[in-house]
């Protein structure tokens, strides 16, 4: 099927489409599924606290909301992503804002794969995979 990347209230765009939309095909290959409709909407801070309160009922911010339409192994989903919260966290974790956005774009999909990161356990194992799927994107030519 296909990924798509929309913007929302905030001036970004994806520097290269082609390359990540292999990278996201690669990973969900890679662990024995289908690619179905994946969307990535990147938006301000205010936008994904807003979206938070209304379908999650969580006042907090966040770096990524994922909304799972995963059925069987067709892999679905919506990805809402905070540009304002991947500046920040890149900072926080001295990397550059483009690995910052990379790891969270692949943590949104890993969600959608079945991970989790509630307990330190499977925070640990979201890590781990976090860092084999952005290894991954060092070999899409």
């Amino acid at each position: 099927m296909a990924v798509h990347f929309f913007n929302d209230d905030v001036d970004f765009s994806i520097s290269d489409e082609t390359l990540l939309k292999k990278w996201i095909n690669l990973v969900v290959t890679n662990h024995k599924k289908r690619l179905g409709k994946i969307t990535y909407l990147f938006c301000s801070d205010e936008k994904i606290y807003q979206t938070n309160v209304r379908f999650l009922n969580h006042n907090t911010y966040t770096d990524i909301i994922t909304f799972d339409y995963v059925e069987n192994d067709l892999i679905s989903g919506d990805i809402i992503i905070s540009i304002d919260r991947v500046e920040e966290n890149a900072r926080v974790f001295n990397v550059s804002f483009e690995q910052e956005l990379q790891r969270v774009i692949i943590h949104g999909l890993l969600h959608l794969l079945g991970f989790k990161d509630k307990s330190p356990e499977d925070e640990a194992m979201m890590r781990r995979k976090e860092d084999e799927s952005l290894a991954l994107l060092n070999t899409i030519v």
